[in-house]
């Protein structure tokens, strides 16, 4: 079997944290290959350059990982004419996915038998068009919140129906939680082939802590994208919390476009000048680990959320979470209370109460069966073994329909 994933997202040269979790899936996909049944897999990953390039399109081959990666960067502002670059760029996607695909035919000495979709839309078009071309099956996987209600509204009419007609010529349609099947079946994106599949969480790196964890020590893992992930709500919360005379300190790990206004609000608030807040910047993931080891609980106060990788990191070190009962969160939380505390996005008050149980260690939970449930629900095997089973299937199901 020899499987071409198409992600978005990826690691790459300007960000080796961007699409990690799709690596982390396709990791999972090549390491359950069997002497039985071999799967041979590859990348092929097409984005626009976030530096100067000397040439239109540059392509970079690296065979360093678990399977072989060849990316394409293409100039942002090919011409500095917007109207025109924005025509030019989507050439240069497809032309980068072109020569991609031409080198794994290469590798392989043989097309792919299977293609494998990480989040629409151009990575869908651009299979659609390897299936009436060389009749190469494809799966969809999404992980997306632009899905969920929340977000929902900035889509597009005709982003809408392309993303339809990729959807329904699909073999299958894959999605990280089942909130996120049901956001995507909500605006028409349906599939008779659908299945629930977690994301991976690497439990050898992450794992239960050596020693004691610090006490009132709170742990925030997010990118700084305000809107979204609502660090703010958070700031205030933990500025009630010492105001009411709670000993706490907040470590927050992450990059994004708003960690100015994020430095701002804390600095407004008096939680710099107290050392109550510790900014970290861009963790490399063993340090995340260690932070997540020695935090009393992680935090997470997001508006929308299809998964929440780090989540199941923290669970996979025996650490509590507080974190937001939005999108498929609540599918990782069940039973109530066992793994962590649940709230309301944008419910401050009932943040508040959930902060000041674990501070105060009110909650009680069980740092084992949090690490035994990450295992089994995320590990990189367990995963493996499911995308396995699923391309099996796929490889006996009858072509999709060919009706628009």
């Amino acid at each position: 079997m020899r499987v071409l994933h198409l992600p978005k997202w990826y690691p790459n040269r300007y960000d080796d944290q961007d699409g990690d979790f799709v690596a982390r899936h396709v990791a999972a996909i090549a390491g359950a290959a069997t002497p039985e049944q071999p799967l041979h897999s590859a990348v092929v990953f097409a984005a626009v350059a976030r530096g100067p390039l000397g040439k239109l399109l540059e392509e970079e081959a690296d065979f360093s990982g678990p399977v072989p990666v060849w990316r394409y960067y293409y100039r942002a502002r090919p011409t500095g004419l917007a109207p025109l670059d924005k025509v030019l760029k989507l050439g240069l996607y497809f032309w980068g996915q072109r020569r991609g695909y031409r080198r794994v035919c290469q590798y392989w000495g043989h097309r792919p038998g299977l293609v494998h979709v990480h989040v629409l839309l151009r990575t869908g078009l651009w299979a659609l068009w390897l299936r009436l071309r060389y009749r190469i099956p494809y799966l969809v996987t999404e992980h997306w919140t632009r899905y969920l209600p929340a977000r929902a509204g900035s889509i597009g009419r005709v982003r809408r129906w392309m993303s339809r007609l990729v959807v329904r010529r699909a073999s299958a349609l894959h999605t990280v939680s089942e909130n996120l099947r049901e956001a995507m079946s909500a605006l028409g994106l349906v599939h008779p082939h659908s299945v629930v599949i977690a994301n991976v969480v690497d439990t050898d790196l992450f794992r239960l802590p050596p020693a004691p964890r610090e006490p009132h020590r709170l742990l925030v893992v997010s990118a700084f994208h305000e809107t979204v992930k609502n660090i703010s709500g958070i700031l205030r919360v933990v500025s009630q919390l010492r105001r009411a005379g709670r000993s706490v300190t907040l470590r927050l790990a992450g990059y994004g476009p708003d960690e100015e206004l994020i430095r701002q609000r804390s600095a407004e608030l008096g939680l710099v000048a107290d050392g109550t807040v510790c900014f970290m910047g861009k963790l490399p993931h063993s340090a995340v680990a260690r932070e997540m080891q020695q935090a009393t609980a992680l935090v997470s106060f997001s508006r929308a959320e299809t998964f929440g990788c780090v989540l199941l990191e923290a669970r996979a070190t025996g650490c509590p979470v507080v974190g937001p009962a939005t999108g498929g969160v609540p599918e990782l939380f069940q039973p109530t209370n066992t793994f962590g505390i649940l709230v309301q996005p944008d419910d401050e008050s009932a943040l508040y109460l959930a902060l000041d149980k674990v501070l105060t260690e009110s909650f009680q939970y069980r740092p084992d069966q949090l690490r035994q449930d990450a295992e089994q629900r995320c590990g990189y095997q367990p995963v493996g073994r499911q995308f396995a089973r699923l391309y099996q299937a796929l490889l006996l199901l009858p072509s999709p329909v060919t009706g628009s």
